[in-house]
């Protein structure tokens, strides 16, 4: 079964918002992180995952996609918060990502 993603990424806390959606979260964040993902978070530097959620049909989460973008701010805030309250790079946390060597 195929997985969708609706996500928020943050320019830092209580920052700039971009909300989006994908099958491949992990691709897609590279993407926005390398300044490829989109002319807005490459300009706004809008890198920081801080929320997603997942689906499982790619019509219910487009349409998840448009609701959050209608929503108000304090909305999405509340919504990030709830799960994230430092917003916290969730990028780390995700399967398949690679764990950042300290040195």
């Amino acid at each position: 079964m195929k997985t969708y993603f609706v996500y928020i990424l943050a320019s830092r806390p209580q920052g700039t918002l971009y909300i989006g959606v994908t099958n491949s979260i992990i691709d897609r964040i590279d993407q926005h992180r390398a300044g490829t993902g989109s002319k807005f978070t490459a300009r706004y530097k809008v890198h920081t995952l801080v929320w997603f959620e997942l689906h499982s049909d790619i019509n219910a989460a487009i349409q998840r996609e448009k609701s959050l973008k209608e929503w108000p701010r304090d909305w999405k805030t509340n919504l990030i918060e709830r799960d994230n309250t430092r917003w916290a790079d969730l990028y780390p946390t995700l399967p398949g990502v690679a764990p950042v060597k300290k040195l």
